[in-house]
């Protein structure tokens, strides 16, 4: 299946970000989940609707540890991803097939002022450090940011 580009834009996360460490080519490698939702508006006036769309994303490596040190519940994302084409035999014997949303960029829409709120809200009120490097723009080679798995 070919790459398919997939934006997501002006989207809220629904939770925190998980962040675990997973097996990868050359060792453990970080792996991070999230939930970004965004609105769509149709119509005008009276006839106006809002329709949400909600985007399981994976992020890898050092962007994934970033995002969990990052963001929060209600943080502001620009996402710019693809879908890949998931298939996998279940503990059942029977054939999974699904699509993963992975992040190829990611843009932080929050303020410093506002992240820090939010987290002094969620209860962990330590002033964020600067990110040692921009996760957003800053594209590497495929293979130094996803797994051997992925």
């Amino acid at each position: 299946m070919a790459n398919v580009q997939v934006i997501q834009r002006h989207a809220h996360l629904a939770g925190a970000v998980k962040l675990e460490f997973v097996k990868g080519r050359d060792g453990k490698v970080a792996k991070a989940v999230l939930i970004a939702i965004s609105n769509q508006h149709r119509g005008s006036g009276e006839d106006r609707e809002e329709m949400a769309t909600a985007i399981l994303w994976t992020l890898w490596a050092k962007q994934a540890e970033h995002a969990a040190a990052y963001l929060g519940k209600g943080s502001h994302v620009n996402i710019v991803g693809r879908v890949r084409n998931n298939q996998y035999q279940g503990s059942d014997g029977a054939e999974v097939f699904a699509l993963d949303f992975v992040v190829d960029e990611i843009d932080y829409l929050d303020s410093r002022a506002e992240a820090e709120a939010r987290r002094a809200r969620d209860g962990g009120a330590e002033p964020l450090a600067a990110p040692t490097r921009s996760t957003s723009g800053h594209r590497k080679a495929r293979s130094e940011h996803l797994p051997g798995h992925a």
